[in-house]
């Protein structure tokens, strides 16, 4: 059991190299097709949002609490409020929202 952490850690690290050598080593010529482009274009953008949504709704005490900072802050962004405004604006949204429920509840 004690040599299970250096096992799961070794294998960890394999996969995170292998998979940012494998395009390296397997992808010799410039990428000219543009659906590949335009799908390699927009990953980075899939999975930070499936990394964050979840963490959103998880952070809270209610759920409830978390969608009205979530709406908030979906709401400041498509006005195209600053990056500092929405965040800002998205925890205070947050907070208020836990106080109120905590009182009611």
């Amino acid at each position: 059991m004690k040599y299970s952490f250096y096992v799961y850690l070794a294998v960890m690290a394999g996969v995170t190299y292998l998979i940012r050598m494998l395009p390296l080593v397997l992808v010799r010529k410039k990428i000219r097709n543009r659906y590949l482009l335009s799908f390699l274009y927009y990953i980075p953008y899939a999975v930070l949002s499936v990394m964050t949504i979840p963490a959103i709704f998880y952070a809270t005490s209610y759920r409830l609490s978390a969608a009205v900072g979530f709406v908030t802050a979906v709401i400041l962004s498509f006005f195209r409020q600053s990056l500092v405004k929405v965040a800002a604006f998205s925890c205070a949204a947050t907070l208020a929202a836990e106080l109120v429920l905590r009182y009611l509840i």
